[in-house]
């Protein structure tokens, strides 16, 4: 072999090798994959409250059973009595509060309110709104759970409740529960939307632009 092939061949390797790009690395970095979990809880938060008010219209008759009515703040005591327990209060990730327990308040909430509509469910005579209201919401509480393990890889997620035992003696009684648990997790939903907002930086981004 000519001499001068023998010398160029390792020289045009390494000159292939310095040009050559790294390896891109497959896996996304912590900051990026927890941002993704945050939009898509965004999403899913929102088709949550878009469809309750579909789902309480579809099991809820009573016509003085309205969704956003001043007259529900009456039936504190009707809560109390079926056994109705109030959702956890959320807080925003601060110096004091850490952001894996602000998501676990988020799944807790969550799973507290499935647990209610699982529990007022079967006595319902329509309920394939609030059958996909559960679907949604069990989405969303896989996808918070793996933010808070992407927070904190050695944070303990709560095992999910089983349903709740309500006291629900006639029908009307039923009627209530729903009204209850629909608008508690409306209000509780739109302060997890708060929340999550707060976690997300493409919002703080589109806001600088």
């Amino acid at each position: 072999m000519n001499i001068l092939m023998v010398l160029a061949v390792p020289c045009l390797m390494a000159a292939f090798a310095r040009a050559a790009p790294p390896p891109r690395s497959s896996a996304q970095p912590a900051e990026q994959r927890l941002q993704d979990g945050v939009r898509r809880s965004r999403s899913l938060m929102h088709k949550i409250l878009i469809s309750i008010p579909d789902a309480h219209a579809s099991c809820v008759h009573a016509e003085t059973l309205q969704l956003n009515s001043s007259q529900n703040a009456k039936l504190v005591v009707m809560a109390s009595n079926i056994g109705i327990p109030s959702a956890p209060v959320l807080q925003v990730v601060s110096g004091s509060f850490s952001l894996d327990a602000a998501l676990r308040n988020v799944s807790e909430g969550l799973q507290l309110h499935r647990a209610l509509l699982s529990s007022v469910s079967p006595r319902l005579q329509n309920k394939d709104k609030v059958r996909g209201l559960l679907a949604d919401i069990k989405d969303l509480i896989i996808q918070i759970n793996k933010m808070v393990r992407m927070a904190n890889a050695e944070a303990a997620v709560q095992p999910s409740p089983g349903p709740v035992a309500l006291r629900l003696p006639g029908e009307y009684d039923v009627q209530v529960a729903a009204h209850l648990i629909l608008g508690q997790l409306q209000r509780f939903g739109q302060d997890a939307a708060r929340c999550l907002g707060s976690l997300d930086r493409s919002s703080e981004e589109e806001a600088e632009s």
